[in-house]
Parts: C-alpha cells; sequence; structure tokens
C-alpha cells in the first residue's frame, strides 16, 4: 500500500513503478463519472480494467481491499471503491477530490432533469414518458431485489426467514422502519459471534476505529446549508439529516435505498407524492454514476438547488467517512465474525426490504393492461438479457410517449 493514505505523499507510486500524478486520477474518474453507465458492478470492472490491469496505476491487492470494502459496508460499491483509491493516493482530501469528480457530472444532471421536471410535470409529455417508465423500474427493482436475496442469503435458513419477515412487514404495512435493518444485523451477530462478556487484555488487533482523519472536513460540509439562512434551513436541516441517515444504511445495493427512501420521502415527510418518487428513481438509472444520486433529484425538487446540493452531500457523507474513518481499521479486521455476522443480518433486512417495496410501488406504477405488459416485457427481456438499465428506461419512455401521448 503507498503512503498516500497518510496524507502526505506528493504523488501516487502505483504497481508499475511511474508516478502518476494526482490530477490524471481526478481526470479519469470525472470521465467515469459522466459515461460510466451499466451499474456498480460494471463501473467497477471498468476502473479493474483500467487502473490495475492497462494503466498499473494502482496495485491489485489495494484495488481488491477497496472492493471488500464496498461489499461489506453501507453505502453504492462503485462510489465506495472509487474513494478509497483517493484516500490511497492523497488521504481524506485525495477520497473527497475523486468523490466530487465521480459524482459531479450525475449531479449536474440529475439537477437538469430536475429544473426540467419541475417546470414540465403538469404536462402531456411527462406524463406519456413516465407512464412507460414506472413500470419498468419495477421490473428492474424486482431484478435487483431477487440478485441481491441470492448473492446475500444463499443456503442460510436464518438469513431467508429475515429477508421474509422484512418483506412481509414492508409489503403489508408500506413502511420499513429503520430498526428492523439494525435488529437483523445484531440478531445475526448474536448467533454467530456472540459477545463474551469476561474482561480481558486488549490486544493490538482488537483496536478501535480510528476517530481522526476528515473531522476537518464537516465544517466544509455543513457550511452551504447554515450560509442560506433560517428560512431556507426549515426545509434544509430535515432534507440533510434524513439523507444523512439513509446514507448509513444503504446495505446491499444502490437500489436497496429505495424502500428507505420511499418511506422517508413519501410517507413520513411527503416531500413527494409516490409518482413523483417512481419518476426520481427512474431518473437516478438513467444518470450514469452510483443510483443514490436519485437524492439530487429529490432535493430539487424538494427545496430547489440548495435542496439537491444538501440532500447529496447527506447521502454521501456517511460512505465518505466510512472510507476515511473506518477503511483502514475494516482492512485489517474484515475476517472478524462480528463485523461479517451483522451486515450479513443488516443486507438480508435490505433484501427484502427492496423486494416489498416492489410490492407497494407496483401498485401506482401498473394502472391498466398496457403498464402491465410493459413491465412484464421488461421483465422477460432483463430476466433473458444482459442489457443495460438505462437503455430500458430510455425504451419504456418512448413507448409511453408513443402509447399514452394525447393526440
Amino acid at each position: 500500500m503507498t503512503n498516500g493514505a497518510d496524507g502526505h505523499s506528493a504523488e501516487a507510486t502505483p504497481a508499475s513503478g511511474e508516478v502518476v500524478p494526482f490530477r490524471k486520477f481526478l481526470l479519469y474518474f470525472l470521465r467515469l463519472g459522466t459515461i460510466g453507465f451499466g451499474g456498480p458492478i460494471a463501473t467497477v470492472g471498468y476502473m479493474q480494467r483500467d487502473l490495475v490491469e492497462q494503466r498499473e496505476w494502482i496495485a491489485r491487492q489495494d484495488f481488491l481491499d477497496g472492493v471488500a470494502l464496498g461489499q461489506a459496508m453501507p453505502g453504492p460499491l462503485a462510489a465506495q471503491v472509487a474513494m478509497w483509491i483517493g484516500y490511497l493516493r492523497r488521504g481524506p482530501w485525495g477520497a473527497f477530490a475523486v468523490a466530487a469528480a465521480f459524482i459531479g457530472p450525475s449531479f449536474l444532471m440529475v439537477v437538469v432533469a430536475g429544473a426540467l421536471y419541475a417546470a414540465y410535470a403538469g404536462t402531456g409529455i411527462v406524463q406519456a414518458l413516465f407512464y412507460g417508465i414506472a413500470p419498468a423500474v419495477m421490473a428492474i427493482i424486482l431484478i435487483a431485489a431477487y440478485k441481491l436475496l441470492k448473492l446475500t442469503d444463499r443456503r442460510d435458513w436464518r438469513l431467508w426467514a429475515i429477508s421474509a419477515v422484512v418483506f412481509a412487514v414492508t409489503a403489508l404495512t408500506g413502511s420499513e422502519p429503520i430498526p428492523l435493518i439494525l435488529g437483523a444485523g445484531l440478531v445475526i451477530l448474536l448467533f454467530d459471534a456472540p459477545p463474551h462478556w469476561r474482561k480481558r487484555r486488549k490486544r493490538p488487533e482488537d483496536e478501535s476505529p480510528p476517530a481522526a482523519h476528515g473531522h476537518a472536513l464537516l465544517p466544509v460540509l455543513a457550511a452551504p446549508a447554515a450560509a442560506l439562512g433560517a428560512g431556507v434551513a426549515a426545509t434544509l436541516v430535515p432534507l440533510g439529516l434524513f439523507f444523512l441517515q439513509t446514507g448509513a444504511l444503504v446495505f446491499g445495493s444502490g437500489l436497496a435505498i429505495v424502500p428507505l427512501l420511499r418511506d422517508g420521502v413519501v410517507d413520513q415527510h411527503h416531500w413527494l407524492d409516490q409518482a413523483q418518487f417512481l419518476d426520481a428513481v427512474a431518473m437516478g438509472l438513467i444518470t450514469p454514476g452510483p443510483v443514490v444520486i436519485t437524492a439530487g433529484f429529490i432535493g430539487y425538487l424538494t427545496a430547489g438547488f440548495p435542496g439537491a446540493v444538501v440532500a447529496t452531500v447527506g447521502i454521501f457523507t456517511p460512505i465518505y467517512l466510512a472510507v476515511v474513518l473506518l477503511g483502514k481499521w475494516f482492512i485489517r479486521h474484515r475476517e472478524n465474525k462480528r463485523v461479517q455476522a451483522f451486515v450479513a443480518g443488516a443486507t438480508a433486512a435490505a433484501a427484502g426490504a427492496l423486494a416489498g417495496a416492489v410490492v407497494v410501488l407496483t401498485r401506482q406504477a401498473v394502472t391498466d393492461w398496457v403498464t402491465a405488459a410493459v413491465g412484464l416485457v421488461t421483465l422477460g427481456l432483463l430476466w433473458r438479457f444482459k442489457i443495460g438499465e438505462p437503455w430500458i428506461v430510455l425504451a419504456a419512455g418512448v413507448l409511453g410517449l408513443v402509447l399514452h401521448l394525447p393526440r
């Protein structure tokens, strides 16, 4: 591992031995954030191909450590791996710079989309677009839930039981209480790694996660909301706090955020209605970069551009802090049974919630036999062929225009 994680190295020394200026990393992630379609697995694959295999800018083990970190901690995988690479190169500020380069293009896209949506949401064209898009999004979420269930639960009946319970709670009540996710993690932790109550001498490998690095960034993250005044803060503060909380609980995949967002945005705070929320999820799927950029679109519809900034900063701040505060500690302790058990239980709960959210949202998206057919055809195409989600959403939007645009 390079010494960049301490924040003192001037340039990165990659596997090839060549000194690579940090600006080249920033330009690479800016480009990837602009054209990186295909979802988190594909985006991480691009990073491995480009940075590890072809350019040799980063050692293979360093990259694999970042993937392991992303798979076992809350947050979207691609954004976590990108931040980890920046952290290895230039410490906390390197992680922040790479995150800004990677997330920036999709943030600008959803802000522009949010402005257009807010201006034309009541028109026949926009309504026709999302008439086709909404059921297609349901099929995408259903496939994501199925893959997440298979990946996380495997043959463990306890994990399948947790997923089933959370699925039923979400589908029947229309809400997905956050304590279920945390409780599921604790249940599996108690099964697989019960605590030892007797005192024992602390060993070096038992050290607590670091509490330094990155603390200087917090005032920077809070400054935009504080500068806007008390009136705007009345909306921005709950918006930011909600997305901070949600960003800390996105276990499993980017789309696992859907039930958490729907419960808070639609049911609790009433910032959007159900149809608007589905449109927001579609925006996250259409744009490159992490799906959780949906937060920026929701923030824009709630409180304009300041809302987009606060929501985006809120959703990514826990992910950033997990990388810069816990990253090196986690790499040393990733075989710890307690860590593995908690993550397994929490991810199983997130997968069940995602499946339950499909039931809740389908009631809004599927309104007649046409939308039912669009959803079923999309499901069949995704099941049989490897088609990029943005292309599916765009094609469904065109179909919605053809079928539903007022004559």
